[in-house]
């Protein structure tokens, strides 16, 4: 566009350039590193205590059991499996896809009203990242401009000590984070046994907690915020879910604009300038590499720091705070106070819901699961004007407490049990046991060729712990 005979929209254009490209990527598509100001101020407080909880949760949870059992283990070659103590079976995988299913809902509602403030504060890429291994770099390599001094001169001595030192504490914990997570999938004592003995006793799993190390050492020492702008798929989803009543981080431009450098003892209002004064602070706070005041983009993280850094400069030259802060895109632009709408209330109330309904899936599976099922082939067989019908059983004891069963026939009513074996049953915790039954009845009980028949099982106190529904075959009758 020709600037001369429109001067008007050229800068329109050019401010929105920046939706074109990735904030982090050059005109030739080349990487531009980011190197993030270290932040400081009452929101990064806050974060910093939130990732303190979660990172000793992270690393204290695989020591924790309840019932005996791990907290969380998710053992795909033992196909073992433990929710919050709670022992999952192939069998109760349709829970697990509807948790899954309520998840993903859950996520959707979540950020249509509080935006991705799961990204920037409970995410464990932003956690691991920003928490952990910023603050290692911080520590070594400095802030900011002594990073990008660092990173532009020679290999002398001072870099390679220092960028040596970096690697080698970024593999050291990469290497603790994947004990960690290895513990999650094959337990803590699994972990120290395989420690202990060496590699060469556990190769395969040698291999594939090396494989870990490789993985996380690469996320977190030179993918960085790629993750969340090229690879992670929620933060494109955002655009799709946020609205105008959204709460995200937002820059108040009716507020900040027209933004120009501070000038001490002027009267900003008067002379037609805003509260912004293009220190470009919030810029070099965010760890994406984005502006905000261009708007909201799918690289924002809302993880605040540019809050902050804008709160700490308002103060500064005694201007509000506030000129970047959680807000909606409608409260911005009718320069409106934040309510909490009735949309958003609603809302709330329907994420509860689907969190009880969630735990609720998650603890009513009872403590067992019985099934019957008639042999391949088998058939019914009379004798003194009686029929049986032969069953396998299979009981799944999904607690660690032994259980001594008992079976009845329900319905009908007059049903006898024959077993092959103890007629007592014990069945251990967290067993699997089969064996076959016979099950006879009178032949003027039986009015159908396939008759509907439940049958229960009771624990020695006589609670019935599951029943099921199964059928009875006997010869055809005719009804008139």
């Amino acid at each position: 566009m020709n600037t001369e005979t429109n001067p008007i929209k050229a800068p329109i254009v050019e401010n929105e350039a920046f939706r074109n490209s990735v904030g982090t990527m050059d005109d030739t598509g080349k990487r531009k590193w980011v190197f993030p100001r270290k932040p400081k101020g009452k929101y990064t407080n806050y974060r910093n205590y939130t990732s303190y909880l979660l990172l000793t949760l992270f690393f204290a949870l695989p020591f924790v059991k309840i019932n005996g059992n791990p907290f969380l283990l998710i053992n795909v070659i033992d196909r073992k499996f433990f929710i919050v103590g709670q022992p999952f079976y192939l069998q109760d995988f349709f829970i697990l896809a509807l948790g899954a299913v309520t998840s993903v809902i859950f996520v959707m509602l979540f950020t249509v009203v509080f935006g991705r403030i799961f990204c920037g504060w409970l995410c464990p890429q932003t956690l691991f990242m920003e928490m952990v291994f910023r603050k290692i770099e911080y520590w070594i390599e400095g802030d900011r401009n002594k990073q990008m001094k660092l990173d532009r001169q020679e290999w002398d001595v001072e870099k390679i000590r220092k960028k040596g030192l970096k690697w080698s504490v970024f593999i050291l914990i990469s290497l603790v984070i994947s004990h960690f997570m290895f513990m999650y999938i094959v337990g803590y004592k699994e972990v120290f046994k395989i420690m202990s003995e060496g590699p060469a006793e556990h190769s395969l799993k040698f291999i594939v907690m090396l494989s870990f190390t490789a993985v996380f050492y690469f996320t977190f020492a030179w993918l960085r915020e790629q993750v969340c702008t090229l690879v992670c798929p929620y933060g494109r989803l955002q655009g799709v879910l946020i609205d105008k009543q959204t709460i995200n981080v937002y820059y108040d431009f009716k507020r900040g604009e027209n933004r120009s450098k501070w000038r001490k003892g002027e009267d900003r209002k008067s002379s037609g300038k805003g509260d912004c004064i293009d220190c470009q602070q919030c810029v070099v706070v965010c760890p994406t590499g984005i502006d905000i005041r261009n708007g909201q983009q799918l690289e924002c993280i809302n993880c605040t720091a540019c809050i902050d850094a804008c709160d700490e400069i308002m103060e500064k030259v005694g201007l509000p705070k506030g000129l970047v802060r959680y807000a909606t895109e409608a409260e911005i632009e009718n320069q409106s106070k934040f309510t909490f709408t009735s949309r958003m209330k609603v809302t709330t109330v329907f994420l509860a819901l689907l969190i009880g309904f969630l735990g609720f899936l998650m603890y009513d599976r009872g403590s067992m699961e019985a099934k019957f099922i008639k042999p391949a082939g088998s058939t019914f067989f009379t004798k003194n004007g009686k029929i049986t019908n032969t069953f396998i059983y299979t009981f799944l004891n999904k607690t660690n407490e032994r259980k001594v069963l008992t079976i009845k026939v329900v319905s009908p009513k007059n049903g006898e049990i024959t077993f092959f074996g103890p007629k007592q049953i014990v069945l251990k915790g967290d067993q699997i046991l089969k064996g076959n039954i016979n099950i006879t009845f009178p032949e003027e009980e039986i009015r159908f060729s396939k008759q509907n028949m439940i049958i229960g099982v009771y624990d020695e106190n006589g609670k019935i712990l599951d029943s099921f529904e199964t059928t009875f075959e006997g010869p055809f009758k005719l009804l008139l």
